[in-house]
């Protein structure tokens, strides 16, 4: 289903434990078929969100929105709608901070995991990059995924989906 950002129903509040929602943040996110594996073997709803068209398997829990409106208009479109009971997906740590202020589990794609103790990190590390690469200084990007990483994912999804879930049954 391909929904523009304006034309989506306000999905701001989950209703039922089924209603465990994942963001991907998808415009460069390397796995995304991973966490549609995930999202089906546990029912869960999964919102695509890039700033152009990207294919997407046809499920009826899984969600395009196209936010061409800006570059960080889809980062506020998931901040706008990430909750409690709600997982992000990104490599943004800008947005992963964001998502982090809202309650959301976030995990970037290698499986690291941000929480309130790892944002702050990240974030310094983000800005001294920044400030090198402006100086002049050369830098790599990040290396490409490898079979580890995607493994420290798929762990790291299963334990947030496990987490949110004990977290709505009242037992975290």
């Amino acid at each position: 289903m391909i929904m523009a950002a304006d034309d989506m129903e306000d999905p701001a509040k989950p209703q039922s434990l089924s209603a465990i929602r994942i963001f991907v943040d998808a415009d460069a996110c390397p796995v995304k078929n991973e966490v549609y594996r995930v999202a089906e073997r546990y029912g869960l709803k999964v919102f695509v969100v890039a700033n152009s068209f990207m294919n997407v398997p046809r499920s009826d829990m899984i969600e395009r929105v196209i936010v061409t409106q800006g570059p960080d208009v889809a980062d506020d479109w998931i901040v706008e709608r990430a909750g409690l009971t709600d997982i992000v997906i990104t490599s943004d740590i800008p947005l992963a901070g964001r998502s982090v202020k809202k309650g959301a589990s976030v995990l970037s794609p290698t499986g690291k995991v941000f929480d309130n103790d790892a944002i702050g990190m990240a974030l310094a590390t983000r800005d001294l990059m920044t400030d090198l690469r402006s100086a002049g200084a050369v830098t790599r990007g990040p290396p490409p995924l490898s079979r580890q990483d995607v493994s420290r994912f798929l762990q790291a999804l299963d334990l947030a989906v496990t987490r949110v879930k004990r977290k709505m049954e009242g037992k975290l």
